[in-house]
């Protein structure tokens, strides 16, 4: 039983979070550290920079002319990736330039931009393959491993593929310093003209223009999006009000507010010779396969549309954008960041996630096994029904720079198809989606908040597919901290009087689902009203109240691996569901410990919404509306269910996953 309220470790969790990143924010215990090439005492990261001049004097050189040279030499958590002279050597050979002289004003400050991460300390531990995070210049910078053959397979770290490097993990006080042998290449193309440049990928890219779907991929910054007042914090009067400025009142910085709003996208694409390895060898052999797929799965839509290529119900329209998400998603945060696989119990199930993609009406399902990332796969280990698809990890894919400001793509290993097979079996399953998917916002303004006990908040009126009203309204996501219990450790907390509407992701076959949504519970938790399409659903949910009362009819697991413990624990998973209540999952642990897996937990629950019948080609809204008139009550937000009766009413039953 927890006995702090949950307005206590509230304000516990954000005043600490609020004070690492408004104090002082330094890397100067090495206990905190990977053990790394060398250690820099009390060195900022510009004093180490100055003591390795004759391999980084260039660099230092372009920090000095753009100004950033000072930023170095204070508190903050910067990863510094340091060109060496070499490096500025073939760079300004390659680009006409005689000297560090010769190089622009603007040119500078582009590359140092593009060469330090200002948020925080990533060393090569942190990550096997995927991004190391967004640089100033707000572009990913990914880390890919290969082995160096000529010097008995040693590991080698790249920076964006090209970038090797040379001496890494060098901790100083205000972050980490690597030294690379080449200048982290970036673009400032977009994405489909990115994808355009890429030789191995010509019939994709040929049939992403025919579509018109490369329009749809051209966006980056929403210039409408308001500026900040002069405190970079509050913005207007539905945000005057909120526990993050009341933080700031008590000495502390408030809550991480977005300050710029991004349009990004992710392609999962097939190299040509994966299509010729299935018979595609040009663009009108891939108008012939999608037609056969496409026909199939909407009969009702066969014939009517085939030469028309950007009517979104063409075949060939559909190939393309099932292959699109609206959302930029490195290799390593597809499922969720490295650190939180060590709480999923891998045993039970694979970890996955499920996303809306740009074809209407159509989801996808990643999966993670073997530290590999699928498609589609439908399986747990090397029990499979459905092989699925196989991502391409970064350093797989050659030295071609596949990331634009505005998105990014990967290669896969089949052709993608949403045929019946991935229609009927794959997506017969429980579909749970993490409240971070149910919009881009909450990943394209900046990296999830995985395991991080911070928050991060958001102007109402930009988050999409959410209409948020209601007094002192406050969308904020929220990271693990010592008091929440959270599946992929984060969630979305909405606070306030709210009255929140979210267009929910489609489902993959009309059907009778069961919807639900996972959150945890305590004593401010407020009651809400949910209405499916303006319906309502059932009497108001009383989220105050969690396993520990009576009326759940939550009971612990009887332990043992045995008919009798088995058959004690599904009666009680039936007596709650018959209350409108689910324990919280099994596969995902509280911290580290099996034992304290969610479903573990009394104060971690699922409460079913509705149950009726959905069809992918409607349009499902969920209407969330905080009934007490209290502004100080939120809810905390954890996934979302849509589970088919083929399932919850199947033969064995759901499982506890």
């Amino acid at each position: 039983m927890i006995t702090k309220t949950i307005k206590q470790f509230f304000w516990a969790a954000l005043l600490s979070c609020s004070i690492a990143v408004g104090m002082t924010s330094c890397v100067d215990n090495d206990d905190d550290v990977p053990m790394n090439r060398y250690t820099a005492g009390k060195l900022t990261a510009a004093q180490f920079l100055e003591e390795n001049e004759s391999r980084v004097g260039d660099f230092i050189s372009i920090l000095k002319k753009s100004n950033y040279f000072a930023m170095l030499s204070t508190y903050g958590n910067y990863t510094v990736f340091a060109p060496n002279n070499e490096a500025f050597s073939t760079y300004m050979s390659s680009n006409g330039y005689n000297s560090i002289d010769d190089i622009p004003q603007a040119v500078c400050d582009t590359l140092v931009r593009t060469h330090i991460i200002k948020t925080k300390a990533y060393y090569t531990t942190d990550i096997s393959e995927g991004s190391l995070g967004m640089n100033m210049a707000e572009t990913y910078i990914e880390l890919s491993i290969n082995s160096d053959a000529e010097n008995n397979n040693a590991v080698v770290h790249y920076a964006n593929k090209v970038a090797r490097m040379l001496e890494y993990d060098d901790s100083v006080t205000n972050g980490v310093v690597h030294i690379v042998n080449h200048i982290i290449p970036r673009t400032s193309d977009k994405l489909p003209d990115v994808i355009a440049a890429d030789s191995t990928v010509t019939i994709f890219s040929q049939a992403l223009f025919m579509t018109g779907l490369a329009d749809s991929l051209m966006a980056y910054e929403d210039k409408n999006y308001p500026e900040w007042g002069a405190d970079k914090t509050s913005q207007d009067s539905a945000y005057q009000w909120t526990i993050m400025v009341k933080c700031k009142a008590e000495g502390a910085d408030p809550c991480q507010w977005v300050q710029k709003r991004y349009f990004k996208f992710t392609a999962f694409i097939e190299p040509d010779s994966i299509f010729a390895a299935e018979g595609i060898h040009n663009i009108d052999d891939l108008i012939a396969k999608a037609k056969a797929v496409y026909d199939a799965v909407y009969p009702e839509d066969a014939g009517l549309y085939d030469n028309d290529f950007k009517n979104r119900k063409n075949p060939l329209n559909r190939f393309i954008a099932y292959h699109l998400l609206d959302r930029v998603m490195p290799y390593d945060e597809v499922i969720m960041r490295k650190d939180c696989f060590k709480h999923w119990d891998i045993d039970k199930c694979d970890p996955e996630e499920f996303y809306e993609t740009m074809c209407p009406g159509t989801l996808m399902r990643f999966s993670s096994w073997n530290d590999e990332l699928y498609i589609n796969r439908k399986g747990h280990k090397t029990n499979t029904e459905v092989e699925g698809i196989r991502v391409f990890r970064p350093a797989e894919s050659g030295s071609t720079l596949q990331q634009a400001p505005n998105g990014m793509y990967h290669y896969i290993t089949k052709v993608l198809w949403f045929d019946t097979t991935v229609r009927d079996i794959v997506m017969n399953c429980r579909i749970r989606f993490d409240t971070t998917v149910l919009s881009p916002d909450f990943l394209n303004s900046d990296r999830p908040l995985y395991g991080e006990n911070k928050l991060r908040g958001y102007r109402l009126d930009y988050i999409k597919n959410w209409k948020v009203m209601g007094e002192k309204a406050v969308i904020a996501l929220h990271g693990e901290g010592p008091w929440w219990q959270h599946y992929k450790s984060n969630g979305i907390t909405i606070s306030g009087i709210f009255d929140v509407t979210i267009k929910l992701p489609p489902v993959p076959k009309a059907g009778t689902y069961e919807i639900r949504t996972g959150y945890t519970a305590n004593a401010e938790r407020g009651v809400v009203q949910f209405y499916l399409n303006d319906v309502p659903c059932g009497i108001p949910a009383d989220l105050r109240i969690g396993g520990w009362d009576p009326s759940i009819g939550w009971v612990a697991d009887v332990t043992g691996d045995n008919a009798e413990a088995r058959n004690a624990n599904k009666a009680t998973d039936k007596a709650m569901h018959n209350r409108g209540y689910m324990k919280g999952m099994d596969c995902y642990w509280q911290g580290a410990a099996p034992e304290n897996a969610l479903r573990n937990l009394t104060n971690n629950l699922r409460y079913v919404l509705t149950t009726q019948q959905l069809d992918p080609n409607e349009t499902y809204y969920l209407r969330c509306r905080q009934v007490l008139k209290d502004p100080e009550c939120y809810w905390s937000f954890d996934y979302l269910e849509f589970c088919p009766k083929s399932v919850y009413s199947g033969e064995t039953g759901e499982d506890t996953h």
